[in-house]
């Protein structure tokens, strides 16, 4: 395990040298990572389409890394989300989506309500001290952000201080109408450390040499980043003949053309946000050198669904993997240790080594 000074990120992009390599080829810092980096996040929950006559789905957060068994509630119009877990004898509570009036584990039969309380449980008459708070099912925090839900297990920052920046550029956007597309939407597994990949996506300065395409219908020399404590913003100009949002007066981006607002929400969500919707990428570890992307696309109205919308995104996802491949063997050599940050143009892979360095060492 590499010491806490050989982490360090100088705050001054100007000085500051990369994370050394080892840090994508390292167990101990890949499993730290997981228990210090996304245990405390806020993470996008996976549940598709949610059923207007079930009100109880199942889930595992992050299955393949963090595996934790959770489930989300709806009572009337509130939800909820609880550990997934018996508070008896562990056993899994509810394995299947559905409609319940209360939940029952299908072990021993101790029963909760549909907020997560201890409800009744047989042969527990002459338990002394029982029930107590210990008996209820544990709640974690959930936000949400039109048909997004987001929750943490051990948060260390709040939702707000990671979603108000775009919020507040955005506020203008109907996050409220955007509809789930499962014929567009997709998922990748590809051989690199999950750290790489988001780093890939965190900078525009390899779009000239990578995605000719992508290039095409961006005004590169307008491309920029902006900074922010736990979410950054690379903002997108379009060519001309290319579509641009319509942004309302008064508004930080109105008069600009702005081609797409690619949102990045530490450590591992892009919300990218173009004149049809949103894709939403969820990079999921699933394990030292293997990383799973989902690509979930959410549609406005009066958007019509398109094949090219879903061949865009494949192509330039296609670009980014091969890479990415190529980068995960580069940083494994003998004679590769760690490199520098361009000041202009890799502002925001500065700003993710920073923060994941700090959740690493603190």
């Amino acid at each position: 395990m590499l010491s806490e000074k050989k982490l360090h990120v100088d705050p001054d992009i100007t000085r500051a040298s990369t994370l050394p390599s080892s840090v994508y080829s390292d167990p101990e810092i890949y499993h730290r990572a997981l228990e210090r980096v996304f245990v405390p996040s806020w993470q996008v929950i996976e549940v598709d389409l949610l059923d207007g006559q079930f009100n109880v789905f199942p889930f595992k957060l992050l299955a393949g890394s963090l595996d934790e068994p959770l489930v989300l509630v709806r009572e009337d119009e509130d939800w909820n989300c609880f550990s997934n877990v018996c508070t008896h004898r562990g056993n899994i509570v509810t394995t299947r989506a559905g409609h319940y009036a209360n939940l029952v584990c299908g072990y021993h039969g101790k029963c909760f309500d549909l907020k997560g309380r201890f409800k009744s449980m047989p042969a527990f008459e002459s338990a002394k001290d029982f029930p107590s708070d210990r008996d209820h099912l544990a709640q974690l925090p959930l936000e949400s952000l039109g048909p997004f839900k987001f929750t943490s297990i051990a948060p260390r920052y709040t939702f707000k201080a990671t979603l108000q920046p775009m919020l507040d550029r955005m506020s203008w956007f109907a996050f409220d109408k955007l509809i789930y597309e499962p014929s567009l939407s997709t998922r990748y597994v590809v051989d690199v450390h999950w750290a790489l990949y988001c780093e890939n996506y965190l900078e525009g300065f390899h779009i000239p040499f990578v995605h000719e395409q992508l290039n095409r219908s961006l005004k590169f020399s307008e491309y920029e980043t902006f900074i922010y404590p736990y979410c950054n913003l690379q903002l997108g100009v379009a060519r001309e003949s290319e579509p641009y949002f319509d942004i309302p007066t008064g508004h930080e981006d109105a008069g600009r053309k702005i081609l797409a607002y690619y949102w990045w929400l530490f450590p591992n969500t892009m919300l990218n946000i173009y004149t049809w919707g949103i894709s939403l990428n969820i990079v999921k570890p699933l394990g030292n050198g293997q990383t799973e992307i989902l690509f979930k696309t959410y549609l406005l109205p009066e958007t019509k669904k398109s094949s090219n919308i879903s061949a865009t995104l494949d192509q330039t996802e296609m670009e980014d993997e091969a890479i990415v491949k190529n980068v995960q063997i580069g940083v494994k050599s003998r004679f590769y240790k760690q490199g520098r940050f361009s000041p202009t143009m890799e502002k925001g892979v500065h700003h993710f080594q920073q923060l994941y360095s700090h959740f690493l060492t603190t």
